[in-house]
């Protein structure tokens, strides 16, 4: 178990998988210092460097890595997610109904640009088709809008 060649996998396996848990785990550059710790001691290892001083490298990147990478996690976590990419792009935007919002029947359409939403109304309000709405939040595939009657609505796409 202490042989170089087994090293040489465990160091990459477990940069692959910390990698990969940092893109699947919602969060900011929790196991990247971790995978970046294991690749370098990876490269010890396939250099055939022994391996205790691999875990003293892996130790000393992950560390090095965690404080370098904390003050860039917490910054984009105080800023929150960034407007305008993905959908909340359609934050702010006008558009208009096609199919009445009807908080009572859960049931409403949009038309923004040339693409339709399923829409409710932020106030509980039902809004009539062909009144202009602002969008004000996303979630999931449907807008929380808001009747927008100083809006000039959107050319029909359709």
């Amino acid at each position: 178990m202490g042989s170089p060649e087994f090293w040489r996998w465990v160091w990459l396996v477990t940069a692959a998988v910390f990698a990969v848990g940092e893109m699947t785990v919602a969060g900011s550059f929790f196991l990247a210092p971790f995978a970046i710790g294991a690749s370098a001691a990876a490269v010890l290892a396939f250099a055939g460097v022994p391996i205790a001083i691999e875990w003293v490298v892996f130790l000393g990147v992950s560390a090095a890595s965690l404080a370098a990478l904390r003050p860039i996690a917490r910054r984009m976590d105080r800023e929150g997610p960034v407007l305008g990419v993905g959908s909340h792009r359609q934050v702010g935007q006008v558009a208009r109904v096609v199919v009445p919002i009807d908080p009572s029947t859960d049931s409403g359409t949009v038309l923004l640009g040339a693409e339709r939403w399923r829409a409710e109304s932020t106030d509980g309000r039902v809004i009539p088709a062909g009144s202009a709405v602002s969008v004000v939040e996303v979630r999931g595939t449907r807008l929380l809008v808001r009747s927008d009657p100083t809006a000039s609505l959107p050319p029909s796409a359709g």
